[in-house]
């Protein structure tokens, strides 16, 4: 609860991967990208400002948000979708997060990648949630 990163870890069972996935990625939206990725990722940070969204390139790059909660802080996304399949390796996910000092200056603070994962988790979650729901 609370925040970007929440503070339970998120996890997901085995991701199949058939062709079937993939033409219907390729064929029915058009997209060189995985489209219930795509949703997912859009659908999993709506709450977040979006700076750019390609779907041909599977780009999606938020702006900075700061929580109600903690507002020294700040945090942006970047989530990349690479492939036409729905399976983890299609999906990465940088986060950027910064504390405002007493000076009111943004210092960078060091990401801990299982933040990046469990965003990831639940983009992945979504995804698959969105693509039963389609069955």
């Amino acid at each position: 609860g609370g925040g970007l990163f929440g503070k339970k870890g998120l996890s997901i069972g085995d991701i199949g991967k058939n062709n079937t996935e993939k033409q219907t990625a390729v064929t029915s939206v058009g997209f060189p990208i995985n489209p219930y990725l795509w949703r997912g990722s859009l659908d999993t940070v709506s709450f977040m400002p979006l700076v750019s969204a390609d779907p041909m390139a599977g780009i999606i790059i938020t702006d900075w948000y700061t929580d109600q909660n903690n507002i020294k802080q700040r945090c942006k996304l970047n989530i990349f979708i690479r492939g036409v399949e729905l399976k983890t390796d299609n999906l990465k996910v940088n986060s950027f997060c910064q504390t405002l000092n007493d000076n009111n200056n943004w210092i960078d603070e060091k990401v801990s990648g299982e933040n990046n994962i469990k965003i990831e988790n639940a983009i992945l979650n979504k995804a698959k949630k969105i693509r039963l729901s389609q069955s």
